[in-house]
């Protein structure tokens, strides 16, 4: 692993992010350099191969969560780095960024239940063949926690009918088990290029035996990997 080029993956804090620091030690211990970056910066490190936008509560989900965010400066960067084919994972709040950015279809409402929800839930893999997923077997389940007050994903009848078509639903909470009252269970949303998902559960806290699951190494590390691929093509 010492002589395996490290791809550089920022991860954004916002005011209120709190789990930035959680998702840089995953992304170190599976391969990544994952420096934290500040909201108001205009770029991106130049070697970046990857973004991913964390958990939290930024600007204190005033408004609605993830709207102000959208906003800050370095939303900018990330939207062109999205539309020139960089990879960016949003996570849970950073999914709702994502969305308000309107980098991702649909949009985040609270919970069905109106409570906040934090337990473990299992998740299926509908997809394979993206850069998040490359690591997971079909219908693969995955054991990843959820903490999120406004998790519910929801898209109209033709979005959703159209998302389906292309492909776009890539992890959808297991039969029974969904926390949140999202449509069609899903959990988990890829823009149309593929290079851009967002997911309501939490792979940075499933990286390490002593939590209970090492599931969320399935989609980190299967950014890492392509992050570095995509490193790779450009020597």
């Amino acid at each position: 692993m010492s002589d395996t080029p490290r791809p550089v993956i920022p991860v954004v804090v916002f005011p209120g992010s709190n789990d930035d620091r959680d998702a840089q030690r995953a992304l170190e211990l599976l391969g990544a350099s994952a420096p934290r970056i500040w909201h108001t910066e205009l770029e991106l490190p130049r070697e970046t191969a990857g973004v991913v936008l964390p958990g939290g509560f930024s600007y204190g989900d005033y408004l609605r969560c993830g709207a102000i965010a959208r906003f800050s400066p370095i939303m900018r960067a990330v939207s062109e780095f999205a539309a020139a084919g960089g990879l960016v994972l949003g996570i849970c709040n950073g999914f709702q960024v994502l969305t308000e950015a309107g980098l991702l279809p649909g949009a985040l409402r609270p919970n069905a239940s109106l409570s906040f929800v934090c337990r473990d839930v299992p998740v299926v893999v509908e997809r394979t063949d993206t850069p998040f997923t490359s690591r997971c077997s079909p219908r693969q389940a995955l054991t990843i926690p959820v903490k999120h007050g406004e998790g519910c994903w929801f898209a109209d009848g033709g979005l959703l009918a159209e998302l389906e078509r292309r492909g776009q639903l890539v992890l959808r909470y297991a039969a029974g088990a969904n926390p949140n009252g999202a449509v069609a269970d899903v959990a988990g949303v890829v823009n149309e290029d593929g290079n851009v998902l967002g997911l309501m559960p939490h792979p940075e806290h499933a990286v390490d035996p002593l939590l209970g699951s090492v599931d969320g190494a399935q989609i980190l590390g299967s950014l890492v990997d392509a992050a570095r691929l995509s490193v790779a093509a450009l020597v």
